[in-house]
């Protein structure tokens, strides 16, 4: 899972609707997850890989984002879409992925390697909707360090998985933003915190 793609795909704290065109029928799905280049989408419309498809959405208060994709991808009712997006959707699906991110609406976790040392790093919220990429991160990539300088916000859940890579796996604590290191100062105060090392790291 180390990070490869070239747009990063972010996650939402809330599902996104989504509206799709596809052989002369308008159907519904939701966003699984969102980049710059395609998204991952569930819906009960039979889609066709290699066929093209309408897709509109909104992103929380975005404007709306009209742009045709091609359907690369199925397991069950879960389809992967690549965009034809031309430089206006483009500069639109930047703008709404960004203002989800500062708001801490959306998520964007990838791990880094360098000099031998795993770094996950979190951007946007530190939330619930983490905890499948991040419990995988922790235990199946294995990780020395988080890097938590682009969390926007911050929720209990969120708190919870850096407790457990601390406590259960002696993962560092790295750079923090400000609202992130308010958040964890409050969290390691409570009495009787188990196992966490001193200063959390």
């Amino acid at each position: 899972m180390l990070e490869q793609r070239r747009h990063q795909r972010i996650r939402f704290s809330v599902p996104q609707k989504i509206s799709i065109g596809f052989g002369g029928q308008i159907g519904e799905g939701v966003i699984e997850n969102l980049s710059l280049s395609g998204l991952m989408l569930r819906t009960p419309m039979p889609l066709e890989i290699s066929h093209n498809i309408g897709c509109e959405f909104s992103v929380f208060e975005s404007p709306v984002i009209d742009v045709p994709a091609v359907v690369v991808s199925r397991v069950c009712d879960l389809y992967g879409v690549r965009f034809q997006q031309g430089p206006i959707s483009q500069i639109l699906i930047d703008d709404a992925i960004n203002a989800a991110l500062n708001s801490g609406k959306a998520s964007i976790l990838t791990v880094h390697e360098l000099g031998g040392r795993k770094t996950m790093r979190i951007t946007g919220g530190l939330c619930g909707i983490l905890r499948s990429d991040f419990m995988h991160a922790l235990t199946r990539m294995g990780v020395d360090e988080i890097d938590l300088e682009g969390v926007t916000a911050v929720e209990q859940a969120g708190l919870a998985l850096c407790l457990v890579a601390t406590s259960r796996h002696g993962v560092a604590i790295g750079a923090q933003s400000p609202c992130f290191a308010e958040a964890w100062a409050q969290a390691l105060s409570i009495p009787g915190m188990p196992g966490l090392r001193e200063g959390g790291v």
